[in-house]
């Protein structure tokens, strides 16, 4: 067990007077132009993409809220596979289940697109599919193995986020049902699992005011999901998703702040997997200066650092006392489809960039790594 403070660490070269004046008086945001690098020549040498999506069965989930979570895979894999189609571009779509390995190595395609979130219900086995890639040398887009362990470690991640001076709210890591919620966190606290992407788990009384009803949400959790959890001093205020793609040319990053319709729990605003279902659960609006471009200096550091590729997504809940934006949350491979309820896509549209763009930015990067 661990017990990391650093609310009140400023980032680096921010003094907190500095920071939290100017959060007072925001300017208009930037609305820059992207201009993805697209080469529709060079998407001309793919003979094959293959769209992998993760293979799911109820059994393999201890609840019906992670199962349902994963089981959108498979039609989201087949949108992908559409729009890839509509560029000329042969594309076939398949599980990640024992048979994954060989079909690849009979259809031999020129780069696989990775959505495999799970592997038999396990989070930790995504690494599975980049390591029979590798060995295989066939190509494939998204986090490698390591990029993959970092994302499927909440405590691995925060602790990375601390060590490139990025700030992740306070937190323990807790392995054991039982093991007492330390009280320096101070309240309110929110508990997550440590090894599960998403909101699986954070419902709408995700956030607890008191160590009492914390301590009975860790354990909860550890006894129902068997798997460790982090508890998180929860930061009220602004919730910001954060969105970087690498085209192969430059880093791109676009954000979107969350304005909620209702606070789940009555108390705070946040994303709970209950919001999944509301389709107006909340909105975007753009992120005004200085905050925005400080997140994005920020988001290209968290990006590298933990070794992520092509594509992340970040959750940033902003405090505007301090000034400081607090990662909370690092999403390699997040959900990638046409699905304007998918929050990559829709922030990435906000700012005026299709999926059908993204995904022909992605493919002319892997296209132009062909002999």
């Amino acid at each position: 067990m661990f017990n990391i403070l650093n609310r009140k660490k400023p980032e680096i070269n921010d003094s907190p007077e500095k920071v939290v004046e100017a959060s007072k008086a925001p300017s208009t945001p930037k609305r820059q132009k992207y201009h993805l690098n697209i080469d529709k020549q060079a998407l001309k040498k793919l003979d094959l993409v293959t769209v992998a999506y993760s293979h799911v069965e109820r059994e393999w989930f201890p609840t019906k809220d992670s199962y349902e979570a994963e089981v959108e895979v498979e039609d989201r894999a087949a949108e992908v596979a559409e729009v890839i189609k509509k560029l000329g571009i042969n594309v076939k779509a398949i599980p990640g289940n024992q048979y994954f390995l060989t079909n690849l190595l009979v259809d031999k395609p020129n780069v696989v697109l990775n959505l495999v979130d799970t592997l038999k219900g396990k989070d930790t086995l995504q690494t599975s599919v980049p390591a029979a890639l590798e060995l295989s040398n066939i190509p494939y887009t998204g986090a490698g193995m390591t990029g993959m362990v970092i994302g499927n470690d909440r405590n691995l991640t925060k602790r990375l986020l601390m060590a490139y001076d990025v700030p992740t709210p306070a937190f323990q890591y807790i392995r054991r049902a039982g093991t007492a919620v330390q009280s320096d966190l101070g309240t309110p606290l929110i508990v997550k699992l440590c090894g599960s992407g998403g909101s699986v788990g954070i419902d709408n009384k995700a956030v607890k005011e008191t160590l009492r009803d914390a301590q009975r949400k860790v354990d909860k959790m550890i006894t129902t999901y068997k798997q460790p959890v982090i508890v998180e001093q929860f930061i009220d205020g602004p919730e910001i998703t954060v969105c970087v793609f690498d085209d192969g040319t430059k880093k791109h990053v676009w954000m979107g702040q969350k304005i909620f319709r209702t606070k789940p729990d009555g108390k705070h605003f946040f994303t709970s997997i209950e919001s999944y279902e509301d389709a107006r659960a909340y909105k975007y609006t753009h992120v005004s200066e200085p905050l925005q471009t400080k997140l994005a200096r920020l988001s290209v550091r968290a990006f590298n650092a933990l070794q992520h590729k092509d594509y992340a997504k970040f959750d940033v809940r902003y405090d505007e006392l301090t000034g400081i934006p607090y990662f909370t949350d690092s999403n390699p491979n997040t959900a990638f489809g046409p699905d304007m309820g998918l929050p990559f896509t829709e922030v990435a549209a906000m700012h005026g960039i299709a999926f059908e763009d993204i995904v022909a930015s992605l493919l002319t990067k892997y296209a132009k790594q062909l002999k």
